[in-house]
């Protein structure tokens, strides 16, 4: 098996069961003409964000890691018209590129500027939780900081999804000093360990390499 191959059978299924969007292709292509990293989810990952939301039933969701708002889209889309998304970005471009891309879901999605770790406690201070879906792709050396986060603000039922737990399979290696890598291992660890929850990883690959996510659901109250 090759990359060349997981991108094919990528696209194979995009093209049968993803159709193309002009909102969702214009902010791929409006966050690769502003320089933005590729680490966007791929079109199959966001519509398996889509059908978990709706499969959740969510109305509130918080979103850490906007990006260029690709998978934010995504995660609005499967909101009824009251519900609404906070999603968090660190970096100012980003979430000037994400500002745009997300225009038309203004009344539902509130795009809070600022490092996640100084906007969680304000989220939380405002009284916004518990959410009924969480997603975790920023930065991973404080995905375990983000875990107890999401824990704070969710409720018996919520689903916590992190992106990128495998890292093209470092994440087996112990050895590793990759801050990522430990910032992954480390929630992998606080998830097997944490006992309010039910959790498994999947790994995935496609267009966007060999990663997984790790899924979640709260089984006691907070």
């Amino acid at each position: 098996m090759t990359q060349e191959q997981w991108t094919a059978v990528d696209r194979y299924f995009t093209d049968l069961l993803v159709p193309p969007d002009p909102a969702l292709d214009a902010a791929l292509q409006t966050s690769a003409a502003a320089g933005l990293p590729p680490h966007n989810v791929s079109p199959n990952q966001g519509k398996l964000l889509l059908l978990l939301a709706q499969i959740q039933r969510a109305r509130t969701i918080l979103e850490i890691g906007t990006l260029g708002g690709y998978s934010t889209i995504w995660l609005a889309r499967a909101l009824p018209s009251d519900g609404r998304l906070i999603t968090l970005e660190a970096d100012p471009k980003h979430a000037e590129v994400a500002r745009a891309n997300i225009a038309g879901l203004s009344d539902i999605v509130d795009l809070r500027l600022g490092q996640a770790l100084s906007t969680l406690p304000q989220i939380a201070a405002e009284g916004n939780s518990p959410f009924d879906l969480i997603f975790i792709d920023a930065d991973k050396p404080n995905n375990p900081h983000y875990l107890a986060w999401a824990l704070k603000l969710s409720r018996r039922g919520s689903l916590i999804i992190a992106d990128n737990v495998v890292r093209n399979g470092a994440v087996i290696d112990q050895s590793s000093s990759d801050p990522s890598v430990l910032g992954v291992r480390r929630f992998n660890e606080l998830l097997a360990s944490e006992p309010r929850v039910s959790a498994t990883a999947i790994q995935t690959v496609g267009s966007k390499g060999y990663d997984g996510f790790a899924i979640a659901i709260v089984t006691t109250d907070q």
